[in-house]
């Protein structure tokens, strides 16, 4: 059964959100309960944001691989009970928030445990552990060496950016590899026990879900970040200068966000050299990614049709161009080597006729958000016609409340002018005093196939519960809930939702 064949609803939630001791959700034991919390709720789909290592102001948007799983995210408590750590390393634990993350705090503190446990798991493991580990170097085998080396290199440049290395490594020379290789093996081998963690924690997760009837859904920026093993291992499938730093960088131009654009800093591919070679990069990047869920959102999908290409240096996104991708090839390729992902296509923003008839030639779901469809800001307006309004949803789709870039649906409607307030008021019937009420409602009746909310949205946050605001460098992806929110009166009202409506 395909995830578009029936009606379903979900939530949205980051694991670095769950509650926890250790200063940041990880997928441990309170992401075992969130599945098991959504299925209680009637709630089929499980949404996160990208799962990489994190590196600039701590954006899962900007990861140092596209293949590599968040350290952060790995549980602790899981490797104590695996005897890779005792109680004595992880108490006393720092006084971690309990409401946000303080990355700086935890990623002091975890990384060192990581390491020990790391180190006790290569010298000890044996048998079926072992070979279970020797099993996932080899599957792996296509990113993790070059990961792990370029992580290895990171740390002895105390986390300098990779093109300010020295010229032989940044560059890739084959004697300064093999120099670093033999230097580095044993932070290497740490690196890669640590990706055998994450992934053995994520498959046990996923096995949970699958058990519980609850779909992974996840999201891959178009994007690679500069700052990244992806990079730095394939250069010649970017625009570099000699010296490995881009010449252009992406970003979008002025719009309902920024009203400078916005200049996201990364490398742009170089097509031609992809479409080459049959854009086997992207099929090896698709084939992870569903390694890992079974479903996935491509974030900016307008740059498979065009790119706003900014010079690099520009101080904002507004003096950039548009420069046409080859999308049509490059799913034509995918479809070739994949069958039919299930990909949602993330069509926010400016989407031209052209975007749409590529997202519509290849059958792909894209994105309705219900806050744009009141909001005089955004494209289109307070006029019947905005397709955010779910009389003009279509089946094939996913419709969302909001989603990591905006304000919580209580945040967004204490700012609203009251002019925008009144068409909320008119459309919903205005019938529930409680605006985040309706718009669960609206969601949920859409003719949208997959209806999914946030998680503030579904605990009724305001404005404190933000995850993201686009256009800032720091405070963001810091939020998280609190140890019993999860109640039975939330689960049994999503429950009826979900089942009024036919999800």
């Amino acid at each position: 059964m395909g995830m578009f064949d029936t009606r379903a609803a979900g939530l949205l939630l980051h694991p670095t959100s769950l509650p926890g001791p250790h200063g940041i959700g990880d997928l441990g034991e309170a992401a075992h309960r969130f599945v098991d919390f959504l299925s209680a709720a009637g709630m089929r789909v499980w949404q996160t944001l990208p799962l990489g290592p994190t590196g600039y102001a701590d954006s899962p948007y900007a990861s140092f691989s596209s293949y590599a799983g968040n350290p952060l995210l790995i549980s602790l408590q899981n490797l104590a009970a695996a005897g890779l750590l005792s109680a004595g390393d992880l108490e006393p634990a720092p006084g971690f928030p309990e409401d946000r993350v303080d990355f700086a705090e935890v990623i002091g503190w975890k990384l060192p445990l990581l390491a020990k446990a790391a180190d006790r798991f290569l010298a000890g493991a044996r048998g079926e552990r072992r070979a279970a580990y020797e099993r996932f170097s080899a599957d792996s085998a296509g990113w993790l060496e070059e990961y792990a080396l370029f992580m290895a290199v990171k740390r002895r440049y105390r986390g300098a950016w990779n093109a300010a290395w020295d010229r032989d490594i940044a560059l890739r020379e084959p004697a300064a590899l093999e120099t670093w290789r033999a230097a580095e093996r044993p932070e290497i081998e740490r690196q890669k026990a640590i990706q055998h963690f994450f992934f053995e924690q994520w498959a046990a997760l996923r096995a949970h879900a699958a058990g519980r009837g609850v779909r992974l859904f996840g999201d891959l920026p178009v994007f690679v970040a500069p700052d990244s093993a992806d990079v730095w291992a394939d250069r010649r499938l970017f625009l570099l200068d000699r010296d490995g730093r881009p010449t252009v960088v992406s970003g979008v131009p002025p719009d309902y966000f920024s009203a400078t654009g916005q200049l996201w800093g990364n490398p742009l591919y170089d097509w031609g050299e992809l479409q080459r070679e049959d854009f086997r990069w992207w099929v090896g990047r698709l084939h992870s990614a569903f390694a890992l869920f079974d479903l996935v959102r491509i974030d900016h999908f307008r740059g498979f049709e065009a790119c706003w290409q900014v010079p690099a240096g520009e101080p904002t996104a507004e003096h950039g161009r548009w420069v046409q991708s080859p999308g049509e090839a490059l799913f034509a390729a995918l479809r070739r080597a994949l069958g039919e992902p299930p990909i949602v296509a993330e069509d926010l923003g400016i989407i031209t006729p052209e975007v749409q008839t590529l997202k519509e030639r290849w059958g792909l779901p894209g994105m309705n958000i219900l806050q744009f469809a009141f909001d005089s800001a955004e494209a289109g307006g307070l006029t019947a016609e905005n397709r955010f309004l779910p009389h003009n949803h279509l089946p094939h789709a996913v419709v969302y409340t909001g989603t990591h870039d905006n304000d919580t649906t209580r945040g967004w409607y204490a700012a609203r002018t009251a002019e925008e307030r009144k068409l909320v008021e008119r459309y919903t019937g205005g019938s529930d005093p409680d605006v985040v009420r309706r718009f669960l409602r609206l969601a949920f009746a859409s003719v949208c196939r997959l209806a999914v909310v946030p998680l503030q949205d579904a605990l009724g946050l305001g404005s404190e519960a933000r995850l993201n605001t686009p256009g800032t460098a720091s405070g963001n992806w810091a939020w998280r809930f609190r140890e019993g929110a999860l109640s039975e009166e939330l689960a049994r009202g999503l429950r009826e939702l979900a089942a009024l409506y036919g999800r």
